[in-house]
């Protein structure tokens, strides 16, 4: 009798997590934790870094069963995030919490938010260079768009097996910008042209230019690129949701519990793909590095298209609202904002800089539909 119980006690203590855990999930271990420790104390993306910080967490106890069939990360991944159904979701939200007037008033936008998609293609370029198959490439250029639901819903159609790394990578930057941008722009830019001060009101834009803005857009960018038309379609109806005045209730919903239901779930989706045997390799690290040279190189794009306006205005154009082309909306905004009142406390340019920003999204959200077209 007592030797069956002692034999009982050892297999259940063979059967535990503490002794079937590996160095590698101790070290992704510490992963989730140091992520957690940015979302909580730095305050680095929290809404995203907190959910995959625990997901991570969750999917390197070993013995859980948690990330496997049957599993609540398991299917949270295979019926949300592989199908590409959670970024929509979130661009849903996105479109119903986007004022697109400073886009619309300033059509120019459009250029800068163009140019800041150069650093994808480098990053593909790049990526095909170090030795990535071309689905892989496209998928960690877009890392390059400071666009996570645009990031992870292109992973998820090119390269599912490397959509840890690259939603970590995207989401990383995203909250990195304050920290990333301002010495790419004082590299490019001279303390003249940062302190040129522009009008501080654009034009208003009418109720019915709002309205038709994102009906209007969807139409051209969807047939010119039909494979952007998922994220595309979803950013707009989540903006006629906001700017029709009809459907206020449905705005309402889509800017709060429609984000934030589809934010936990895709944190924890994404955090539950970091496991060790997956997540751990040089390839992760290439992909880290691909995503910062990316981002450097797409706020570079905007800044000299910006310094191009600087040139054609005859210096009345400020050249770091073109930094701004970057889709992390309204953080990459913010970041000019903070940079002209370092040079002129009385200088804004924060409107300005949403025009390219909320072009930035768009531009991003084509881009990557050609890149899926393409591979």
């Amino acid at each position: 009798m007592l030797g069956d119980i002692i034999s009982r006690i050892l297999d259940f203590l063979a059967s535990s997590g503490y002794y079937n855990i590996s160095p590698g999930n101790m070290l992704m271990i510490g992963v989730a934790f140091l992520l957690m420790y940015l979302a909580v104390k730095k305050g680095y993306e929290p809404l995203l870094l907190l959910p995959i910080g625990f997901g991570a967490l969750l999917a390197n106890l070993p013995m859980s069963g948690i990330t496997g069939p049957g599993g609540f990360l398991f299917y949270i991944y295979e019926y949300l995030l592989a199908t590409g159904i959670i970024p929509i979701l979130i661009f849903i939200g996105i479109g119903a919490m986007t004022d697109f007037g400073p886009l619309i008033s300033s059509p120019k936008s459009f250029i800068l938010g163009a140019a800041a998609q150069i650093g994808i293609f480098l990053a593909l370029l790049l990526s095909v260079v170090l030795g990535f198959g071309i689905n892989e490439a496209g998928a960690i250029a877009i890392i390059g768009g400071a666009d996570g639901p645009t990031a992870i819903y292109t992973a998820s159609r090119l390269a599912p097996q490397l959509l840890g790394p690259i939603a970590v990578a995207a989401y990383s930057y995203m909250s990195l910008v304050p920290i990333i941008q301002p010495p790419v722009i004082r590299l490019l830019t001279t303390r003249k042209e940062r302190a040129v001060r522009m009008p501080p009101m654009l034009r208003e834009v009418s109720k019915r230019e709002k309205i038709l803005f994102p009906v209007i857009t969807t139409v051209v960018a969807c047939l010119l690129v039909p494979t952007a038309a998922p994220l595309i379609g979803a950013l707009m109806v989540g903006n006629l949701l906001r700017e029709s005045g009809v459907t206020e209730r449905l705005s309402r919903a889509a800017q709060n519990e429609l984000i934030n239901i589809s934010t936990i779930l895709l944190g924890l989706g994404v955090g539950g793909t970091m496991g060790a045997e997956a997540f751990l390799g040089y390839g992760t690290v290439l992909i880290i590095g691909i995503g910062a040279f990316a981002f450097a190189t797409a706020t570079a794009g905007g800044v000299l298209f910006g310094k191009l306006f600087y040139i054609l205005t005859g210096g009345k154009y400020n050249p770091m609202i073109g930094a701004a082309g970057v889709s992390a909306v309204p953080m990459s905004a913010r970041v000019v904002q903070r940079m002209a009142s370092k040079e002129d406390p009385e200088n804004f340019l924060l409107m300005h800089a949403m025009g390219p920003n909320v072009a930035g999204v768009i531009g991003s959200a084509i881009v990557a539909g050609i890149i899926i077209s393409f591979a």
